[in-house]
Order: structure tokens, then C-alpha cells, then sequence
């Protein structure tokens, strides 16, 4: 059961990053070459992407998310069903609330990344769109 409480807080993590990620994107989205407000979408030239920064999220809480990362790399969480019956082995009540609340906030958070990367691709496929519709 702390295996899954430790992956559940790691993949959290990654969560924040993910938000925090999303971000920078958008404040890249709204500056032009020199910064200002309303240019042209850029990458950031600063640093490389972290290998363990989550580029896709597959799945759904019933029957599994699948998180993966640019490296290559990908992390398979137990199903929402699995990881209540693990919830379910604690001995006091206040354990297993704690644990279902994770579970359920944890499950959360995925669906809502899926979004976040989806909406953040197709704002860098628009304005690539757009980009090279100028230049043609």
C-alpha cells in the first residue's frame, strides 16, 4: 500500500510540473520576439525539456491511465478499482479515507492533464498553422 501512496505522490508531482509547464507555454504564447505581449508563439531556447516531463497521457480511471514521458519512458498506475482495494487494506478509517481521497484526486488531476496537453498542442499546431500561412 505505500508503493502506491509513493507512486500516487510522485505522479502528483508531475502533475504540478505539468501546470506549471503549462505556464510558461502560454506566457511564451503571448510574447513576441522581444517579449512583448501578443507576438508570435516561440519555444523556450533557455534549457532542454526535463526526459521526465510527461508528453501524453493515455487511459481513463476505470481502466488505466497511461503516463508518458519524453524519454521514452512510461508509468501505468493501477485502475481507480485497483487502487480503492489497496485504499481498503488499511486498518484504521481515517487511513483509508485519506488513501480514497488521494486516489480519487489523483485520477482527477490525470484527466485534467490529458486536457491541458491537449489544448497546449493545438494552440502550438495553430500558431505553426498560422505561421506558415503568413510566410506562403
Amino acid at each position: 500500500m505505500k508503493k502506491i501512496q509513493m507512486r500516487i505522490t510522485g505522479l502528483l508531482a508531475a502533475v504540478i510540473g505539468v501546470a506549471l509547464l503549462g505556464g510558461l507555454v502560454a506566457g511564451v504564447a503571448d510574447a513576441d520576439e522581444t517579449g512583448g505581449p501578443g507576438g508570435r508563439l516561440q519555444a523556450p531556447t533557455q534549457q532542454a525539456p526535463h526526459p521526465k516531463t510527461i508528453v501524453k497521457v493515455t487511459g481513463d480511471a476505470a481502466n488505466g491511465f497511461g503516463v508518458h514521458y519524453l524519454d521514452g519512458t512510461a508509468e501505468f498506475p493501477p485502475t481507480d478499482s485497483e487502487a480503492a482495494a489497496e485504499c481498503g487494506e488499511y486498518d484504521r478509517v481515517i487511513e483509508r479515507v485519506r488513501c480514497r481521497t488521494e486516489v480519487r484526486t489523483w485520477y482527477h488531476d490525470l484527466a485534467s492533464m490529458q486536457w491541458t496537453i491537449r489544448y497546449f498542442k493545438a494552440k502550438l499546431r495553430d500558431a505553426s498553422s498560422d505561421e506558415g500561412g503568413a510566410a506562403g
